[in-house]
């Protein structure tokens, strides 16, 4: 299938060799194959697309809560790795992590060294009789290490040849340039920021807000900019701002842990408290059976009812009365 998709250069060759396909594999039933061939509108790929984006932003969710509020315990004893763990996201962790594994097959063994800079030959068993040799370099005095296999430069992460030299010189904290921004727990990312349709009804008062500084913001900006000291004058408003925003932030931060800590002493001694014991005797109301709630529920009825009746019948007589005397007044 991926000869056919990718090795047809238009499209008559592509519905040849699809049918073809097909064909030699008896697929022409299939309703999946059949379904992606289909035409379809735009919108259909706008919906599938959305969702995507939704599904994703879920995970990211989950993700970040799970960076927080969980750790992953680490597979060896180095500081190291203690510093990856506390920086890095969980992901980005298991990735190191292996790494960490893989050093324990390598043995590394000093060539040279002059000046604080060390050359070093890390073998790498990946069988049992076969061993990949790189060539590591580490300057002591700058904290740098390089491998040859190059997969910092590659995937971002040190590799077990460069953590097996590390660990022979006895380094118990790497250089910052070795723990990247972009995979830290703690970074704050800038598309969160952007309107989506899966946005939270919670986080769309912050979105707003956002849109209306950013907006004011960029009038300032292209006013400041026409001048050194327009630009130094937003500086200093920035650093003044930014500082008493800060103060007010830690300020809260105090108040709020401080009623969480009131509202956990209420509730401790609540749950202290010794419970309420019964006293002796009957209860005021016998709780009476079904069948006798039944009957005096009845009886109540039926005599309201006969009440009912005796004063309809006493309204009729004063009513007949009345009348009966009107006419008489009316002859005399």
């Amino acid at each position: 299938m991926s000869q056919v998709v990718w090795n047809s250069h238009n499209k008559d060759s592509f519905d040849r060799n699809w049918n073809d396909f097909l064909l030699n594999f008896g697929l022409a039933d299939n309703k999946w194959l059949s379904d992606l061939y289909e035409d379809r509108s735009l919108i259909q790929f706008v919906k599938q697309y959305d969702n995507c984006l939704g599904s994703r932003e879920q995970a990211e969710r989950e993700s970040d809560v799970a960076d927080f509020h969980t750790v992953i315990p680490c597979a060896t004893k180095s500081s190291i790795e203690a510093q990856f763990q506390d920086a890095y996201t969980h992901a980005k962790f298991k990735e190191v992590q292996a790494q960490f594994r893989g050093k324990a097959n390598c043995i590394t063994r000093l060539k040279n060294s002059a000046l604080g800079y060390s050359v070093y030959e890390v073998g790498e068993q990946v069988s049992s009789s076969i061993f990949n040799k790189f060539v590591v370099t580490y300057d002591s005095v700058a904290a740098k290490v390089k491998c040859e296999c190059l997969l910092f430069e590659l995937r971002g992460i040190l590799c077990r040849h460069a953590l097996s030299v590390l660990s022979f010189e006895q380094v118990s904290q790497v250089s910052p340039r070795y723990i990247l921004e972009r995979w830290s727990k703690k970074v704050k990312r800038r598309h969160t920021h952007i309107k989506s349709s899966h946005d939270e009804p919670l986080m769309e008062p912050r979105s707003k807000r956002f849109d209306q500084l950013v907006f004011r913001s960029q009038n300032i900006c292209e006013f400041a900019s026409e001048s050194e000291e327009l630009t130094a004058i937003l500086h200093r408003a920035y650093d003044n701002v930014m500082a008493e925003m800060e103060a007010l932030k830690a300020k809260r931060k105090g108040t709020s842990s401080l009623s969480h800590e009131d509202t956990n002493l209420e509730s401790i001694n609540e749950l202290q408290r010794p419970p309420r014991i019964r006293t002796r005797g009957r209860p005021k109301n016998r709780l009476g059976s079904k069948l006798e709630k039944q009957i005096a529920n009845g009886t109540k009825k039926k005599k309201t009812k006969v009440l009912s009746e005796v004063k309809v019948m006493f309204f009729k007589f004063v009513a007949i009365e009345f009348i009966f005397l009107v006419n008489r007044l009316a002859n005399v």
